[in-house]
């Protein structure tokens, strides 16, 4: 039997995305056994799966486990990371192991001179070509994500319609975040009831938003990242930013508006939706010459204009809402 190692460290969106790897290298090796290596806050992510046997997980450094990994004697590495900590891991298993390509010089090339070399694949895509040589394919079958029995949400519970769309209005940076205004005039102009998701740092935000728009439920803070999951799994359809959410709410095949800052689309991390590519629209301001500035993001804009998301047209965005209700 076969014992074989994915890691990916970071962040919720990322894990996410590594999800049809995982069950696909299980379908390929079907007596393999899966472990999965990631940061401790993120391990509820994975643990879950059905297809994966342990999961691993460290704070900080390899160090923290290397003497368990060791005793597990993989038989090779899926590394999805790609890092100087995956290289301390490779070298410390010392395993054959399997490397997704970053392409780290491209993305520089398109954030700092917008001069675009990036392939026209979606990040799942060329995770798969990390495996290609082991005769892993990709079965099309999108996402996985798979929610506990103690977390699935009774809307009820929160006053919840039946019928309801939700806008996960954070994501880690600010620069992928429309401002609140900007979503308060967003959720003024629809009729839908929408339900707000997001975390502890979105909190002051969803009271304002709250405060102003009276179709609007706020649960940002309190629900943790599974029971966010089940109000998606439950929603119409999603608003959402450059974020983990967006992810998680594509493996649920949900129509999805995205709406998109300083990142942009190019970099391979839009929605997968492989199967029903027509779920989701891109709301985003072309020809900046400022964008993207980052293939992640600023707690703040560099320009001070932020213009990505202040010249977002709220019409279209609201247009597309209404019209996929």
């Amino acid at each position: 039997m076969k014992k074989i190692l994915i890691v990916r460290f970071s962040s919720i969106g990322d894990i996410v995305l590594t999800t049809p790897v995982v069950r696909c290298l299980k379908k390929s090796f079907p007596d393999s056994e899966l472990h999965y290596l990631t940061k401790s806050k993120y391990k509820d992510i994975v643990k879950n799966n059905p297809y994966i046997e342990k999961v691993y997980s460290i704070v900080k450094d390899i160090k923290e486990i290397k003497s368990d990994l060791k005793a597990e004697n993989y038989d090779f590495i899926v590394d999805l990371h790609h890092n100087l900590r995956t290289l301390e891991l490779r070298l410390a298993l010392n395993k054959r192991a399997y490397q997704f390509p970053k392409l780290n010089v491209r993305k520089w090339l398109l954030t700092t001179f917008k001069i675009n070399k990036m392939p026209n694949l979606h990040i799942v895509d060329r995770y798969f070509q990390t495996i290609k040589d082991i005769g892993v394919k990709n079965d099309l079958q999108g996402l996985d994500y798979f929610i506990p029995k103690k977390d699935e949400i009774n809307l009820k519970a929160y006053h919840i319609p039946n019928e309801f769309i939700v806008y996960a209005i954070g994501a880690q940076l600010a620069t992928k975040r429309m401002p609140t205004k900007k979503i308060i005039e967003l959720i003024i102009s629809t009729s839908q009831t929408v339900v707000l998701l997001g975390g502890i740092s979105d909190m002051d935000a969803a009271r304002e938003i709250t405060q102003s728009c009276n179709n609007a439920i706020n649960l940002c803070g309190d629900l943790n990242l599974n029971q966010s999951a089940s109000i998606l799994q439950q929603a119409k359809k999603v608003i959402a930013h450059d974020s983990g959410l967006m992810h998680i709410a594509a493996a649920f095949n949900k129509q999805i508006i995205s709406i998109w800052g300083n990142t942009v689309p190019e970099l391979g991390m839009y929605p997968y939706l492989p199967s029903s590519p027509l779920l989701y629209s891109i709301h985003q301001v072309n020809d900046l010459k400022c964008r993207p500035c980052s293939k992640i993001g600023y707690q703040s804009c560099p320009k001070k204009h932020f213009n990505c998301m202040n010249m977002q047209n709220l019409t279209k965005i609201s247009q597309d809402i209404e019209n996929k209700a």
